[in-house]
């Protein structure tokens, strides 16, 4: 039975799409590149210490303070490498969070109590994973000074987000302790 256009044509493209899915998935990006991957990085960092900020004068737990200020002074170091690297590259730094982090923001300040906490607390879980994303894709940058800073920022960054993680049982204590 002679195979007809129609069958070429229908199999072409399920090939198509199994490689546009295939080369596409985390295993196959390619890293960014510096510029981005600076830009990107540096507005997540100065979200971060905004957001902290806003956790310092809002929250009532002890821990989420502690991790707030931690977070300030882990993002202000990030933020102080990434300027040197955007220097030696000549690429300009965010000064500025992105759109959608100054939104977040907004919304913490709007939020008193608990309601502060449980949105602070899945923020940082959220944007640590984005941030993460970021930096694993990083670490397969063309460029080597990326590679190297991406590589040596992971592990502060998979244990923000075990701390994070973490605040979820301690808020669920305080929730309970408080009925």
């Amino acid at each position: 039975m002679p195979i007809t256009n129609f069958k070429l044509t229908t199999v072409a493209a399920i090939l198509m799409s199994i490689m546009l899915v295939f080369f596409s998935s985390s295993a196959f990006t390619i890293g960014v590149e510096a510029d981005d991957f600076i830009t990107r990085a540096s507005a997540s960092g100065v979200a971060e210490i905004e957001s902290g900020k806003i956790a310092l004068e809002k929250t009532t737990y002890p821990e989420i303070k502690e991790f707030a200020k931690k977070m300030i002074e882990n993002y202000a170091s990030s933020n102080k490498d990434l300027r040197e690297l955007a220097a030696k590259k000549d690429v300009e730094i965010a000064d500025e969070a992105v759109l959608l982090d100054k939104a977040k923001a907004y919304v913490l300040k709007q939020r008193e109590g608990e309601s502060f906490d449980v949105a602070y607390v899945n923020n940082q879980i959220d944007a640590h994973r984005e941030t993460i994303k970021l930096y694993e894709q990083a670490s397969s940058s063309p460029d080597e000074d990326v590679r190297r800073l991406a590589a040596t920022s992971l592990p502060r960054l998979e244990q923000h987000l075990q701390e994070a993680e973490a605040l979820v049982a301690v808020i669920a204590r305080g929730s309970a302790s408080a009925q």
